[in-house]
């Protein structure tokens, strides 16, 4: 399937899990990237920013529960996909570690084939989220007709110009980091400067008339308006 190089991070202290995971994951289309322990995660989660984190719900260090209450706590991770893997039978402690805010989880022992069908499950119901139309106060963005309307009039964009904007509207108030920006837009086989961002937001800004983007200094962009 085509998974547009879509980022996984796996938090698990056993490694024979780590393995089969990452394993089935990477043959999938997936990056995958592993941590041991609830420390790690958190630091491989905030310096990657994956679209899915998978936490073990119980992890040294730190929990799957205690990591994603850290998480759903920062901006950049209120909309990311977390799973919890667990073999806890008590009710209570599920409950909770999905009040977090955690997306679903999923049963240990793992089958890999039941594994990948909920995590494609998952994606699929992300991207048909992103291909829906957004209307933000004047601001329009069709991304199946690949139109954007400002208070009712067109307005061209180029297409990498188009999908910036979009990545950034999707989520409001999110800082996007510039190298996130750079593999969502251009993906990691291209190679260009960090000054192409600037300029694609400067044409986005010209050609909307609307002070939309904002710029983190030392950081990345979000969208706000």
């Amino acid at each position: 399937m085509d998974t547009n190089a879509r980022k996984v991070l796996i938090a698990d202290d056993e490694p024979d899990i780590l393995e089969i995971l990452k394993y089935n994951l990477s043959k999938e289309g997936y990056e995958v990237i592993t941590a041991k322990d609830g420390d790690e995660a958190l630091e491989k989660a905030r310096r990657t920013q994956p679209d899915l984190i998978i936490l073990d719900v119980m992890m040294p260090k730190k929990t799957g529960v205690e990591v994603c209450q850290l998480l759903r706590a920062q901006q950049a991770f209120k909309e990311t996909l977390i799973v919890f893997l667990t073999a806890v039978n008590d009710e209570g402690t599920l409950v909770k570690g999905l009040e977090t805010g955690a997306d679903d989880y999923i049963s240990k022992p793992i089958s890999p084939k039941v594994f990948l069908s909920r995590v494609n499950a998952l994606f699929r119901r992300l991207n048909k989220q992103e291909t829906k139309k957004l209307e933000l106060n004047g601001l329009t963005i069709d991304p199946e007709r690949f139109m954007i309307q400002v208070d009712g009039k067109d307005v061209v964009l180029a297409k990498k110009e188009f999908e910036l904007l979009h990545l950034l509207a999707l989520k409001p108030g999110r800082v996007f980091l510039r190298n996130e920006i750079l593999n969502q837009v251009w993906g990691n086989e291209v190679i260009v400067g960090d000054r192409t961002i600037d300029v694609h937001i400067r044409k986005i800004r010209q050609k909307l008339g609307i002070d939309c983007i904002t710029t983190v200094k030392g950081v990345g962009y979000k969208f706000e308006l």
